[in-house]
């Protein structure tokens, strides 16, 4: 297992980075809160997780420990593969996710794309003796949607790390934000390809 990557940025993308390894530049598929944590240029240290599968070896790497390894509990759920587990940690912290487990909380988990009410059924069903109660302080929530709009540092911050200046990717935010309808505010992900959008328009 390869626990972590440790090196520059070399590229950031809506759903990954490329990480320049001592010449060897390794992709890998990261949540949009780790993502907003990475600088190309910069140095960084990302825990990672491979998954491997007959065709493929996918490294997902996380913001931090904690994070990647509720990653690799999520996947012990029946039905519950990488994919859906990053796009959990894309809309809940860790933290959230072992309150909506603990108090079996089938919304917060059917907010997330592709959980559906028996999948979230399950997934309580299954993880509720693994996943524990929250660590740490505990004053991590839910990610996406909050009414902080913590949203648009990460989204800004992705833009810049794909080379937009500090200036076109604040209007690219405040574009994106002028599209919302004060609904439920999609994942950050979802947000960042939009903001994309307008810029290339």
């Amino acid at each position: 297992m390869i626990a972590f990557v440790s090196g520059e940025v070399a590229a950031a993308g809506p759903d990954g980075a490329v990480i320049d390894v001592h010449g060897v530049g390794l992709a890998v598929q990261c949540s949009p809160a780790t993502l907003a944590g990475l600088r190309v240029g910069e140095q960084a240290r990302v825990p990672t997780s491979l998954v491997v599968r007959e065709d493929s070896l996918t490294l997902f790497g996380f913001a931090d420990d904690d994070e990647r390894t509720v990653f690799e509990l999520l996947q012990t759920a029946s039905g519950v593969g990488p994919r859906l587990a990053l796009a959990m940690l894309a809309v809940h912290t860790p933290n959230a996710l072992r309150r909506a487990v603990a108090a079996e909380d089938l919304t917060a988990l059917t907010k997330v794309p592709g959980i559906g009410k028996k999948g979230a059924q399950r997934i309580v069903l299954e993880l509720k003796d693994r996943l524990g109660g929250p660590v740490g302080d505990g004053a991590d929530e839910v990610r996406a949607p909050v009414k902080a709009e913590p949203w648009r540092d990460q989204v800004q911050m992705g833009l810049v790390n794909l080379g937009w200046s500090a200036k076109d990717a604040d209007a690219a935010v405040d574009a994106v934000a002028a599209d919302l309808d004060g609904g439920e505010t999609p994942p950050v992900a979802v947000l960042l390809k939009s903001a994309l959008k307008k810029l290339s328009k």
